[in-house]
């Protein structure tokens, strides 16, 4: 994202006295969802956090592909860094989150802020995507009938990004050389999704470079079963272990 250009984004302030900001990256496949997708899980989260939200409007594909949405990602982390306090926002307590490619996003930019000097408390990682070809076990235990099918997943891909560019730790951070020193992370795992297999991957591997992991495996749920708050008691009880640990996080 150049300098002058700027993306919309929405703050949440559930109270007078918040304390630290959650950077939020929504999923849908780098090719759909938005801030209207994902209002009302924002809501919750700044809600059992006490703490800001801001949630980020990055492009999409497939009007803007491969890295954009990363770049995005990287900028809005790094304005709310330097210039969140001007806004209203608390810029020494950070976090970084995001759900499904949201999710991805959160991972590769808390590995951009390790290599910055840019301290976060926490990433959260809702079912995120980590590898480069869906070739996983639970892709294919879960290609069809689980609300996020192979053909879907294959779809997105192509409209976000070329085959030869893949195997780029910032489309697949399970593919990053190193994780060590990166921002302590809360995973959460839905059970049926084909994207369960990577995130317990990502997790190892973090927990193997020395990170702080917390997680958490829902069983018996699909993928984005996060936003089904209103309706699903896994949701609702998965929405305030992850409040509950972010505010741990930024409250310290």
């Amino acid at each position: 994202m150049a300098e002058d250009e700027s993306l919309a984004a929405r703050h949440y302030r559930p109270s007078a006295t918040p304390r630290g900001t959650l950077l939020y990256l929504h999923g849908g496949g780098f090719t759909i969802g938005g801030l209207e997708t994902h209002d009302s899980l924002c809501r919750q989260l700044a809600l059992h956090a006490d703490a800001h939200v801001l949630a980020l409007d990055y492009r999409l594909a497939p009007e803007h592909r491969f890295p954009t949405a990363v770049d995005d990602s990287w900028a809005a982390l790094r304005w709310l860094h330097t210039q969140g306090r001007h806004h209203g926002l608390d810029n020494e307590r950070l976090a970084i989150g995001g759900d499904s490619a949201g999710g991805t996003l959160a991972a590769v930019a808390a590995l951009w802020a390790r290599e910055h000097g840019l301290e976060l408390r926490t990433q959260l990682l809702i079912t995120p995507g980590t590898t480069a070809h869906a070739d996983t076990a639970s892709h294919r235990l879960f290609a069809n009938g689980f609300l996020l099918d192979a053909t879907t997943i294959e779809w997105f891909f192509d409209q976000y990004i070329d085959r030869s560019q893949r195997s780029d730790w910032r489309f697949a951070p399970l593919n990053a050389d190193d994780l060590e020193g990166v921002a302590p992370a809360l995973v959460l795992l839905a059970e049926c999704d084909p994207l369960v297999d990577e995130g317990l991957a990502y997790a190892d591997r973090l927990r193997a470079a020395g990170v702080r992991v917390e997680l958490e495996l829902v069983r018996g749920v699909t993928h984005d079963f996060i936003k089904m708050g209103r309706a699903l008691d896994e949701a609702r009880h998965a929405i305030h272990w992850l409040g509950t640990e972010l505010k741990k996080a930024l409250h310290a």
